[in-house]
């Protein structure tokens, strides 16, 4: 099903009054911006940010106090302080906002508004991904204790060019906001308040169907608050950023597992019998092309925590048949996260699948360098191709979750939406 194929409405995006940081009272836009929450490397990352400005944005996506109500209680207060003090404002009128990250020769445009939420049955928005219950579960308790929306999610759309040509216009003036933050990522956002621009934008976006690429946890706790309170108001709509990827196609990078206290020999031992493991002596570049070049030949993994990279490949087929699920679809059954879950972490390394023993790190660099500090396992995947991920979801058919990490991500930080803002 193409995105133009829906009979109802489609994607309905308002306008909001954005929350936005005062220039004058912050050491400087890109000080104070964050990745999204689940990218923050904890400890190190965290600790960057916080000490890069005192109003970071991540002093309220992740507040740090000894238990979560002390947490989210301190996010609500921190941002009714900021909101105080005038270091953060609401815009003067409801706005649509064009959104644009520049950075490694590519350009990505899209517009952030408020979603209107649609019944999960409806099909205008489809996840790819399951969820985390405690995740949902924390995300929920923080937006009902801030009464905002902190950072957008990312979905992406197929569109007919009508909104993009709106935008394209829009990015002619001079924006509300420009700033590079330092992974070297240019952002700029723009003010759409003209009725007529507003009304062109969600005519484009009328009878489109959105896939989720970044936000499933935010996107469930969407819906679980929009449940908790019937009817039309403020917890009806979520902040969203739609990009169109006709235009400005996404790239797929995959999320790496990291299994706390199990050092990278005892899981390569673990897995004789079931899989090839081989050690590579190559530096971590050639030793993601290797596993790219063995993805193709079916699924494989890279190991690493002890200066060395594993290759894993070939999973013994007598073991993918014993644990991995026959009710979903072979293209489901051939991705590499649901071999790693199903048969290795459950069956081989019978690891539980929570915070405790299983960390998810996006950067691969990154993961490394964790495992190697801590003495555990880094397992790294090769990303899936979005046309996988977007058949799967029009089947219905999620992903196990963390499967994947498109990109760019949008910076949060630059426009928040409070409740209580209109």
């Amino acid at each position: 099903m193409r995105t133009t194929d829906l009979a109802g409405e489609g994607l309905r995006l308002t306008p909001f009054r954005g929350v936005r940081y005062v220039p004058e009272q912050v050491t400087s836009l890109s000080a104070v911006t964050s990745p999204p929450y689940d990218v923050v490397v904890r400890p190190d990352g965290l600790h960057h940010l916080e000490c890069a400005d005192p109003h970071n944005i991540v002093r309220l996506i992740l507040p740090q106090a000894a238990t979560p109500a002390a947490r989210h209680r301190q996010a609500a207060d921190t941002l009714a302080r900021w909101l105080a003090d005038g270091v953060l404002a609401a815009d003067p009128e409801p706005a649509l906002y064009v959104y644009e990250q520049r950075g490694e020769g590519a350009v990505q445009r899209g517009v952030i508004g408020a979603l209107a939420l649609p019944d999960a049955a409806d099909g205008v928005v489809l996840p790819h991904e399951d969820v985390m219950a405690e995740i949902v579960e924390d995300r929920a308790d923080l937006m009902r204790a801030t009464a905002s929306n902190l950072e957008p999610l990312l979905l992406t759309y197929e569109g007919d060019g009508t909104t993009q040509a709106v935008l394209d216009r829009v990015v002619r003036r001079t924006p509300l906001l420009a700033t590079t933050t330092e992974d070297g990522y240019a952002h700029k956002l723009w003010s759409v308040t003209s009725t007529a621009e507003q009304t062109e934008i969600t005519t484009g976006l009328a009878r489109r169907q959105a896939l989720i690429a970044d936000g499933h946890h935010r996107w469930a706790t969407y819906q679980r608050l929009r449940e908790e309170h019937p009817g039309a108001g403020p917890w009806s709509y979520g902040l969203v950023l739609l990009v169109d990827t006709l235009r400005h196609p996404l790239q797929v990078r995959a999320i790496h597992r990291l299994l706390h206290g199990v050092p990278v020999a005892e899981a390569a031992a673990a897995l004789h019998g079931f899989c090839r493991v081989r050690t590579l002596d190559a530096a971590l570049p050639e030793a993601l092309d290797a596993l790219a070049a063995a993805t193709a030949e079916g699924n494989a993994f890279l190991l690493a925590g002890d200066g060395r990279f594993r290759l894993v490949d070939r999973p013994d087929a007598g073991l993918l048949a014993r644990t991995v699920r026959q009710d979903r679809p072979a293209a489901w059954r051939r991705l590499d996260a649901t071999v790693l879950h199903s048969a290795l972490i459950d069956e081989v390394w019978r690891v539980p699948d929570g915070p405790d023993h299983i960390g998810y790190i996006h950067d691969t660099d990154a993961a490394v360098r964790k495992a190697e500090q801590d003495g555990s396992t880094a397992v790294l995947l090769h990303p899936v191709r979005e046309d996988v991920v977007r058949d799967l979801a029009r089947q219905g058919v999620t992903m196990p979750r963390k499967s994947t990490s498109f990109g760019p991500k949008p910076a949060t930080g630059l426009v928040l939406r409070t409740l209580t803002a209109g």
